[in-house]
């Protein structure tokens, strides 16, 4: 069987490979058509457009690569259906469990690719792409929200350690790609959610070790407990107010925060084009801060699973081979299996939307699809074997 094992692994990959070229080269025409309308504009030229449609490539493989490994397989199978070959095979005592342990195995080099792709190479080259397409533009990177990008993180009595002092919400009007702050503004509270400093600087710039150096500061402190306390009165008059705050200016000043770069930046991202580890430091952070994090932990468990999902579509494959020249040729099996890879996708990103807004755990959103479609395979294949 080991020859046997060769020869269908290397039939399989060869359509593989020769579908997600095909499925790659549309997506890269399509993304070339969007760009076309800005060329020329800003300074924004053809060659940007070309190096943004080349660095989206790896993203568009770890997307279609699910799809282009069932149309392959299913290319494969109804080949040697039509030819008899697989009707040979199971002649010379090649059972159903025999033929899916080929496809099992045939199928992990597509599993690692994905992985590959999807955590070390898309990642790093979508966002490459991204700042290709502002600087190209002369944009910045923003939110969508008009008074900017917001962010939480917690306010420590020593930087990074020590106690808890209180909460501190990060808005930044716009990050050039560079990664240079402009337009910063720091609301630090305390534990009982009393406003207790304001700080408003022009810019900020990434030192390391968690540390921002910020331009052209101006700091305001809430300093009197009354007026924290909501007790201050009409008859407390301006004198009395003026004193409650205390307001110092620097021309630079470093800030120590959880917040970086790279969470910023994953902040304005779609979780979609993030890595299993900066899903994880993400929704670590959201946690720290009580923000919500099931958008981020259904991202990062469909990120663990979705490749995993490769060997329940090449299943789906299998009990085509069963399906002779007259049960239809092989245009129409590949209709079908570009049918099944669409029902996959969309019920894959219905999963994601419903996940949102139910209690269910995040690994059971993320598993369901493949769990539905693997129970189709499953009963397709007895199907087949009973007529």
């Amino acid at each position: 069987m080991t020859v046997l094992q060769r020869y269908l692994a290397t039939s399989i990959t060869q359509a593989v490979t020769f579908v997600l070229l095909a499925f790659l080269a549309l997506l890269a025409f399509m993304d070339f058509t969007g760009e076309l309308p800005g060329v020329g504009r800003n300074g924004y030229e053809m060659q940007h457009a070309l190096l943004y449609v080349l660095a989206m490539v790896p993203q568009h493989v770890y997307e279609v690569m699910p799809v282009a490994a069932l149309i392959g397989t299913i290319y494969t199978m109804a080949q040697l259906a039509s030819s008899s070959e697989f009707t040979i095979m199971r002649a010379a005592g090649m059972s159903t469990r025999m033929a899916a342990g080929m496809l099992f195995r045939a199928g992990i080099l597509f599993v690692l690719v994905t992985f590959l792709f999807g955590e070390l190479i898309a990642p790093r080259t979508a966002l490459m792409a991204e700042r290709l397409h502002l600087t190209g533009r002369g944009t910045t990177v923003s939110s969508e929200f008009r008074s900017g990008l917001w962010t939480k993180d917690i306010v420590k009595s020593d930087g990074l350690t020590g106690t808890v002092q209180g909460s501190r919400f990060f808005n930044v009007r716009e990050v050039l790609p560079d990664g240079t702050l402009m337009g910063v503004k720091l609301y630090e509270f305390d534990n009982s959610s009393r406003l207790r400093t304001l700080t408003v600087a022009k810019s900020g710039t990434y030192q390391g070790n968690n540390t921002w150096r910020l331009q052209e500061v101006t700091e305001n402190q809430f300093t009197n407990p009354a007026l924290l306390k909501g007790e201050a009165t009409v008859q407390n008059n301006y004198a009395q107010e003026t004193s409650a705050i205390a307001t110092q200016t620097y021309p630079t000043k470093n800030l120590v925060s959880e917040i970086t770069p790279k969470i910023l930046s994953v902040s304005a991202s779609d979780p979609e084009r993030m890595s299993a580890n900066e899903l994880a430091v993400y929704t670590r952070h959201l946690q720290e801060n009580r923000q919500g994090t099931e958008r981020f932990k259904i991202a990062f468990w469909k990120k663990l699973i979705d490749p995993l999902a490769i060997f329940v579509l090449m299943a789906l494959a299998l009990p085509f081979a069963y399906l002779h020249a007259r049960s239809g040729g092989i245009s129409l099996k590949i209709f079908i299996g570009i049918m099944i890879g669409v029902s996959f996708l969309l019920v894959n990103t219905l999963f994601s939307h419903i996940g949102v807004l139910s209690t269910l755990p995040a690994y059971v959103i993320a598993v369901m699809p493949s769990l539905i479609f693997l129970a189709f395979a499953i009963g397709a294949l007895y199907w087949v074997e009973r007529h």
